[in-house]
């Protein structure tokens, strides 16, 4: 099962981030690693021109992930969605 097909196995479950969040709106990054997420939607990787303003990413994820083959997933994030790049070794999916 490759790692998009586990996220979306997993809609509605919980999720462990690894790793701060860096935010692209000039917060910069987050300060809160091991963050606990409702994953919301997973998806591909989204073209970064559409993506949510308010979008982050993980320490090991970029526009340089789609060479990984990773994957963008919505989370909600202190009780918002957001929608994250993320890498496969920032995430640990919890049962």
């Amino acid at each position: 099962m490759t790692f998009l097909e586990q996220l979306q196995a997993h809609k509605g479950g919980l999720v462990r981030l690894k790793t701060e969040l860096y935010w692209y709106t000039g917060r910069s990054w987050d300060g809160c690693p091991g963050r606990v997420c409702l994953l919301l939607d997973s998806e591909t990787v989204r073209d970064s021109s559409s993506s949510d303003p308010e979008s982050a990413k993980t320490a090991n994820a970029g526009p340089q992930i789609r060479s990984f083959g990773d994957a963008t997933a919505c989370f909600l994030v202190d009780g918002s969605p957001h929608w994250i790049w993320i890498s496969e070794k920032d995430v640990e999916i919890l049962k």
